[in-house]
C-alpha cells in the first residue's frame, strides 16, 4: 500500500514550530498570503526577567516597519510586478491604455471595473465635467491665502473645505452606513461624490494656480475635454474662442492616465486609513493630498528638475555621478520602491516628452538629462543596484517644458491620483464583511511602570532629543519678551 497523499488543503499551509514552547501550528496560505492574526494564537509564557510590555502570553505580533511585506486589503484594481516591470489597471497593461484610452475612460475602468461602452463613457464624462463648477464662496477661500502660499497647501485645504458644502455626503451626519449599504441609494450618493471630486479636482488646482498669478478665476468651459478644460481654466485671459494646444492637451491626458493609480502607495494608504473611520470622502482625499505633498512621494519629479539644474551642463555629469557614489549627492528619478527593473511608465513618458518638445522647443536641461541617463545606464554601480530611470525622471521635464512652475508639479500628480484614491476608497466601502477601522499594533519599547516623582525631587534629563529646543525669536515677539507689562508671566 502506498503512502497517503497530502490533501490540497493541507499543502496550502505553513507549519510553524515555536522553539520557545515546542508547539507546532498550522497556518493556512490563501492567495500566497497568511493572516497576521493567525500568529496571535502562538503564545508562550513570559521568560524570567522579560518585560511585561512584550505581552508574550497574549500572542505573537508581526512587525513590519514601513509595510515592506504587509497586505492590508484584498484588491481587484491595480497589479504591479516590480521585478518584471509590469503595471496593469484591472488587468489591462498600462502600455495599451496609454496608447488607446483616455484619462476619464481609464478612471471609469479603475472605479467600476470594466471599460465603458460609448454611451457609458459619454454619461460618465458628462457627469464629471458637469460637477466641475465651484460655489462662488470658493473665490474668497482661495484669496484668503497669502500670495506666496504653496499650491499644495491650498489644494489640501480646498479638498477638506469641499466637505463642508455637502452635508448629505457626511456619514457623521447621515449615519455610518451611508456608503457601506451597497443599495441603489447608497451607490448613487457615492457616485455623486465621485463625480464631484474628479470634476472639481481640476477646478481647485486651476484656482490654486491662478491665485498665485494674481489672475481672476475662470469658470470651467463647456465643450472641452477634461485636460482641455484644465488648461483653459489655468490659462484663459479673455481671448475669444480660446482652445488649448492639442499636443499639450493630449500629453497631459497621457500623464494623468499613467498617474491615476499605483496600488497602495503612501497617499492611497493614507486615504484608506482615514476612510476606515467612515469619515466623508472629502476629508479622506484631503488626507491623501497631504501625504502626497511629502518629498518622498509627490515631490520626486520636482527633485529631478532641481537635481538637473544643480548639475548644469552635460559635461558636469561624470563629477555628479562620482559624488552620488560617494553619497555626497542624491540621485533623483532613478529606482523605485516597487520596481526593481525599468518603470513601465517611463517609456510612455519618454515618448510623450518627444511630442511635447516638438511644439514647445527642447528644454535646456534635456541634454543634461540624456547625458545622466546614458551614463547611469552604462555604469555598473547603478546597474547592480537596479537604478533605472522612473516616471519622475521624464515627467518633470515635460511639465517644465509646458511652463508649469516647480512647486506646481505635485498638484499635477494629485489631480489624476484622485481617481485612484476614489477607486480604492469605493472598493473598501463595498468590501465583503464591511469596513473595519485600521488600527495597527506597535511594539512598545519604552519605560516600564514608573511611580510619579514630585518636581523638587526630579533629576534633570539633558541631551539632544531629550529636551525642547531653544528657538530664535525676532520682531514683535522679541521686543515683547523684553518689555514689561501687567500680567507678564514670571516663569
Amino acid at each position: 500500500m502506498g503512502r497517503p497523499t497530502q490533501s490540497e488543503a493541507d499543502s496550502q499551509s505553513l507549519t510553524v514550530r515555536d522553539n520557545r514552547t515546542g508547539k507546532t501550528y498550522t497556518i493556512p496560505v490563501v492567495d500566497n498570503a497568511v493572516a497576521a492574526t493567525a500568529f496571535k494564537a502562538i503564545i508562550a509564557p513570559r521568560r524570567p526577567g522579560e518585560r511585561e510590555e512584550n505581552e508574550t502570553e497574549k500572542g505573537l505580533r508581526v512587525q513590519d516597519k514601513g509595510f515592506l511585506n504587509t497586505a492590508v486589503i484584498r484588491s481587484e484594481i491595480t497589479y504591479i510586478d516590480g521585478e518584471a516591470g509590469v503595471l496593469r489597471y484591472r488587468g489591462y497593461p498600462i502600455e495599451q491604455l496609454a496608447v488607446h484610452s483616455s484619462h476619464l475612460e481609464t478612471a471609469y475602468l479603475l472605479i467600476y471595473g470594466s471599460l465603458p461602452t460609448r454611451e457609458q463613457h459619454t454619461f460618465f464624462e458628462g457627469e464629471v465635467l458637469r460637477h466641475g463648477v465651484m460655489h462662488s464662496d470658493a473665490e474668497g477661500f482661495f484669496q484668503s491665502f497669502r500670495y506666496d502660499a504653496h499650491p499644495m497647501s491650498m489644494l489640501t485645504s480646498a479638498f477638506a473645505m469641499l466637505g463642508s458644502y455637502y452635508g448629505e455626503a457626511n456619514p457623521s451626519l447621515q449615519g455610518q452606513r451611508l456608503y457601506t449599504n451597497g443599495d441603489r441609494a447608497s451607490l448613487a450618493t457615492m457616485d455623486r461624490q465621485i463625480y464631484r471630486l474628479i470634476g472639481k479636482a481640476t477646478t481647485l488646482a486651476a484656482m490654486a494656480y491662478r491665485v498665485r498669478q494674481g489672475r481672476d478665476f475662470v469658470t470651467p468651459p463647456t465643450g472641452l475635454s477634461y485636460t482641455g478644460s484644465f488648461l483653459y481654466q489655468m490659462d484663459h485671459l479673455g481671448e475669444d474662442n480660446y482652445v488649448p494646444n492639442p499636443v499639450l492637451e493630449k500629453a497631459l491626458d497621457v500623464l494623468f492616465l499613467i498617474h491615476a493609480d499605483h496600488e497602495l502607495n503612501a497617499s492611497c494608504t493614507t486615504v484608506l486609513q482615514t476612510g476606515s473611520s467612515l469619515v466623508d470622502p472629502y476629508s479622506a482625499i484631503a488626507a491623501g493630498c497631504a501625504s502626497l505633498y511629502g518629498p518622498l512621494h509627490g515631490g520626486a519629479n520636482e527633485a529631478v528638475i532641481r537635481m538637473l539644474i544643480s548639475i548644469g551642463r552635460p559635461e558636469n555629469v561624470p563629477a555628479f555621478i562620482d559624488a552620488v557614489k560617494k553619497r555626497e549627492k542624491t540621485l533623483s528619478g532613478f529606482g523605485h520602491r516597487v520596481y526593481k527593473t525599468s518603470d513601465p511608465r517611463s517609456f510612455i513618458v519618454r515618448k510623450t516628452a518627444d511630442e511635447v518638445f516638438k511644439v514647445t522647443g527642447k528644454d535646456e536641461l534635456l541634454d543634461t538629462a540624456m547625458a545622466l541617463h546614458d551614463a547611469a545606464m552604462k555604469d555598473e554601480y547603478f546597474i547592480k543596484r537596479k537604478l533605472a530611470p522612473n516616471v519622475d525622471f521624464w515627467s518633470g521635464l515635460i511639465y517644465r517644458a509646458m511652463g508649469f512652475p516647480l512647486d506646481f508639479f505635485p498638484v499635477l500628480f494629485v489631480v489624476p491620483r484622485v481617481v485612484g484614491w476614489l477607486a480604492h476608497w469605493r472598493q473598501m466601502m463595498l468590501q465583503e464583511g464591511g469596513v473595519k477601522i485600521w488600527r495597527p499594533r506597535q511594539v512598545y519599547a519604552g519605560e516600564g511602570r514608573r511611580d510619579y516623582v514630585r518636581v523638587e525631587k526630579r533629576v534633570a534629563v539633558e541631551g539632544l532629543k531629550q529636551t525642547p529646543s531653544s528657538v530664535e525669536h525676532g520682531g514683535i515677539t522679541k521686543r515683547t519678551m523684553l518689555a514689561s507689562y501687567k500680567g507678564k508671566s514670571k516663569l
